[in-house]
């Protein structure tokens, strides 16, 4: 008797060749869709920003540890690791405010649970800003997050903060990206590398041409930061950009201020 076949749908070797790619994609957008569905999660607020940056207390005890090592033995070595704990204690912030900007959020989301609306707090999943963003939901009683995480050679691995039913992993990063801004009515970028700028660039252009039809105020956290690193003005000057697209976003320093302005855009938006 010949052997049984496999069918198509169960053969591993098919599915992760080339020739399934569309039927992995399909599947990096159905699944999610039908998760989000049982779950009825229609509302997000978005946190981009660096996977690099660690929690202040952390921060502090490292550069205290270099500072003494350096006092100690004064060497270029321990020079070039005082001035990087330096840097990573500035950087810190970051995540301690993305924690509590993610935790003042859910508590907000929590007050409006007999609502229609419920805005949870959704990230990238990895560490840095969007661990903190995860931990500042799971802050809250009752609090829930998502988590968009997609597979990398470094840095990125779940968090453990995200709300186990809401933890996703994708392949793709153009599906990933497509479910970060199809939920989401807001979004805030904190400070960031190549995939924070990618992400920015994508939905300011997506909102400056339109293709966003809904309101979505977007949010940049650190000025000092985005000052320095984007001269929004000079292209403007330049005529790349009209003036009105600086109103595009709104750039802010502090947790509360944040807040405030996500919570008072989203009640007149959509409550």
């Amino acid at each position: 008797m010949a052997k049984k076949a496999t069918k198509a749908y169960r053969n591993p070797l098919f599915l992760g060749s080339s020739d399934a790619r569309t039927i992995r994609i399909l599947s990096e957008y159905l699944e999610p869709a039908a998760r989000f569905r049982k779950y009825n999660i229609k509302d997000t607020v978005v946190f981009y920003g660096s996977a690099r940056v660690i929690e202040g207390e952390t921060a502090r005890k490292r550069y205290d540890l270099w500072k003494v090592r350096y006092q100690e033995e004064p060497t270029e070595a321990h020079l070039k690791e005082l001035k990087l704990a330096e840097i990573r204690l500035k950087m810190s912030r970051f995540y301690d405010d993305s924690r509590e900007l993610a935790r003042l959020l859910t508590r907000w989301s929590v007050s409006l649970e007999n609502s229609h609306r419920r805005f949870l707090v959704c990230s990238g999943g990895g560490p840095g800003v969007m661990e903190a963003m995860n931990r500042g939901a799971s802050d809250v009683p009752g609090g829930k997050s998502i988590g968009l995480n997609i597979s990398i050679p470094m840095e990125q691995e779940s968090n453990s903060y995200i709300t186990p039913e809401l933890n996703f992993e994708f392949h793709y990063f153009f599906m990933r990206k497509f479910w970060f801004v199809y939920l989401a009515k807001a979004l805030v970028i904190f400070p960031g590398g190549f995939g924070t700028m990618d992400e920015l660039w994508e939905v300011l252009t997506l909102l400056q041409t339109g293709k966003i039809q809904k309101q979505m105020p977007v949010v940049l956290y650190g000025a000092d930061y985005w000052k320095n690193v984007i001269n929004f003005q000079y292209m403007v000057d330049h005529m790349v950009i009209d003036e009105d697209d600086l109103s595009l976003f709104h750039i802010t320093d502090t947790p509360q201020d944040a807040f405030e302005y996500l919570r008072d855009k989203l009640t007149e938006a959509f409550l």
